[in-house]
């Protein structure tokens, strides 16, 4: 199904003869009360949105006692409703929406129909039937941007996923908790761990595949140490080095090329130290630091496309500084700055770090507020870096922002209370310039709260701050009330001008989803299972919450209005420079698919595909490159001066023409 959301809605006219809405909405209490005096319930149905009181004025629980509609049931997932009518204070407690008092609450039967009769399917369509384009009028600009279903049913919930450089997804949950919902191929079976004690004892699924993103075609992959909860990131070669895990996993080096038939290969023993909830960032030279980790109070640095190497290791007093009891400070937020030092951001606290010594290069101020990190799973990145302007490296502006979150109790408490209760989610925004001394905080506030969302910046510069809720925190059914709209956040606009809420996906994507941006400009959105094995069906699983969701969507921006579709230039890859050294001028050819080309209104920018779990997206950047030379189709550019700015490896390249990118083009830069 796509939908398309517009700013101006036309208003339906109402049928001759048809009845009025007064005389609906008699019968429907009517209707109601009749059950409900029948049955003695008379109870809300709807509690997914909150910020309602009883008739106390108190604030009530908000459970984990929820219903359980299947993927498919439109029920399942209300419209939302704007921000200010169902949210709480931040570090509230949430409670159920509370209907008009002049109105009995309303009571559904619980006839056949409204239960839950989807079951999950193995395949995957390319084109949905109710995947239909709405054509946008020509110079709308209120576009809001659309949805659709890309598959049906992937067979493996995307906790993790990256982005390769032959335009494959690769994503995995974990292989010790039950079965999951595609049959390995070729047939690989061994002892089943964790699921229900009626599934089959053998399992014989498959726990990652690649996912083509043009096709939705799926390849199943193998996997033999356990990646629940790891880190990853692409090499310089365009393989993607998983690390960590848990148990079997907690010191793996995972490696895959991006080649039709590549697997994984494997090392159990590669690392140091225990990496289980860390974070992965590659460095100047192309080899990778991995920080932290559940009580791992250090980082090591290890060589890139091996699975074997001499790796080092530092302490990091400030993981120690930050634990707490909640912990606080898992996926830490890392970026490679400019100088070649990394901003470390833990729990509330940040500071630079020199990666080769371990000294605390700068303390940096605190975020107040609350927790950023796992549990409380804010998002963050290091905003687009402008290379543009004839500026020396060490004078660039770099900015780092971070968003969400949650209370530093937020977790404890939630997990402490019963029945169970959820704080509201952080709406804020922080913003800091790391290359400037004494620099504070800058703070503004999101349309909506939201916690474990994605944060992922787009070929324009702008972000775009998606899946996740309003309530909670990360965790097995820690959360609750689905943030469903979509937030551009424009970095170069003026405070109060920057955040715009965008068209609602009718799919909640709760813990262990993720996204990628694509090469086309869309964003592919794919997980969700706030459950510890999959669940599907309330009456199979009663301790459900929200199912299990094996759907994936396609989210298309703004800029890609159908009104837009004129600005849209088309790289000539085969006439275009694909592999570049630091500092050359490299060209890229262009044409336009309609129109002329201004070629005032272009920009270029390059971007480091980022692995993506539990709300964050490990290694992204995006560069905006100097231009030498435009017109006639041609674009010659400068690269990156060093790999303090963009590490080696593969990135997409888009020509943005007029704030609309073409489709990226996978370069090569060392």
């Amino acid at each position: 199904m796509q939908q398309t959301i517009k700013g101006n809605k036309s208003k339906m006219r109402q049928p001759i003869g048809a009845p009025s809405m007064a005389n609906l909405l008699k019968t429907l209490v009517l209707f109601s009360l009749l059950f409900g005096f029948t049955t003695g319930r008379l109870s809300s149905v709807n509690h997914l949105e909150g910020g309602g009181t009883t008739g106390d004025g108190e604030a009530p629980p908000h459970t984990g006692e929820k219903r359980g509609y299947g993927p498919n049931d439109p029920a399942a997932y209300p419209q939302n409703t704007p921000a200010d009518e169902d949210e709480s204070q931040d570090g509230e407690e949430v409670g159920p929406a509370e209907p008009p008092k002049f109105f009995p609450k309303l009571w559904f039967p619980s006839l056949p129909f409204f239960r839950n009769l989807w079951k999950p399917r193995r395949g995957q369509e390319d084109e949905p039937e109710n995947a239909v384009p709405q054509e946008e009028e020509e110079g709308d600009a209120e576009f809001l941007g659309s949805w659709k279903i890309h598959s049906e049913n992937a067979g493996v919930s995307a906790m993790h996923i990256q982005l390769l450089p032959n335009n494959k997804a690769v994503w995995f949950d974990t292989i010790n908790l039950g079965l999951s919902d595609i049959e390995a191929d070729p047939r690989r079976c061994k002892p089943r761990v964790g699921g229900r004690n009626k599934d089959p004892k053998q399992d014989c699924t498959a726990h990652a595949i690649e996912y083509d993103v043009d096709t939705a075609e799926i390849r199943t992959l193998k996997m033999a140490t356990d990646p629940w909860c790891s880190s990853g990131a692409l090499s310089r070669k365009g393989a993607l080095i998983s690390t960590g895990g848990n148990q079997d996993g907690f010191r793996s080096i995972r490696m895959i090329e991006p080649c039709d038939g590549c697997d994984f290969e494997e090392n159990d023993k590669a690392l140091i130290g225990n990496r289980w909830y860390a974070t992965q960032h590659a460095l100047e030279n192309g080899s990778f630091v991995l920080i932290g980790g559940r009580a791992s109070h250090n980082y090591e640095i290890f060589a890139p496309d091996q699975l074997e190497s001499t790796t080092v290791m530092f302490g990091l007093p400030l993981l120690a500084d930050t634990n707490e009891k909640g912990e606080n400070n898992l996926y830490p937020f890392v970026n490679l700055l400019p100088d070649g030092n990394l901003f470390v951001f833990a729990n509330y606290k940040s500071i630079i770090l020199n990666p080769y010594t371990g000294e605390t290069v700068r303390m940096l101020p605190d975020l107040p507020g609350g927790s950023r990190n796992y549990p409380p799973s804010g998002m963050s990145a290091l905003l687009p870096i402008d290379l543009s302007k004839n500026v020396d490296e060490s004078k660039l502006e770099v900015e780092v922002i971070v968003c969400g979150g949650n209370t530093r109790e937020s977790f404890v408490y939630s997990e402490m209370t019963r029945p169970r209760k959820f704080l509201a989610a952080f709406k804020d925004c922080g913003r800091l310039n790391l290359n400037k001394k004494g620099s504070q905080w800058e703070k503004e506030d999101m349309p909506s709260p939201r916690v474990m969302g994605d944060l992922l910046l787009l070929p324009t510069g702008d972000v775009l701050i998606i899946n996740g809720a309003k309530a909670g925190t990360s965790a097995w059914n820690a959360a609750d009330i689905p943030n469903l709209n979509p937030v551009l956040y424009s970095p170069n606009k003026e405070p109060g001008q920057r955040f715009k809420e965008l068209a609602p996906s009718q799919i909640p994507r709760m813990y262990h989803s993720s996204s990628a941006v694509l090469p086309d400009g869309q964003i592919l959105v794919a997980g969700s299972n706030t459950n510890p094995y999959y669940m599907h069906d309330k009456d199979v699983d009663p301790a459900m919450t929200y199912p299990t969701d094996l759907r994936v969507e396609k989210f298309s921006p703004p800029y890609l209005a159908p009104a837009l579709k004129k600005y849209r230039l088309v790289i000539v890859e085969d006439d275009s420079d694909n592999k570049v050294n630091y500092g050359d001028e490299f060209k890229i050819y262009v044409r336009s698919g309609a129109g002329e080309i201004d070629y005032n209104k272009i920009k270029v920018t390059i971007y480091s595909p980022p692995f993506t779990t539990h709300g964050y997206s490990m290694n992204q950047r995006l560069l905006i490159l100097k231009l030498k030379e435009t017109g006639n189709g041609a674009i010659t550019v400068v690269a990156p001066p060093s790999g303090r700015l963009a590490p080696p490896g593969y990135y997409l390249l888009f020509v943005v023409h007029q704030d609309v990118p073409s489709r990226g083009m996978w370069v090569h830069i060392e």
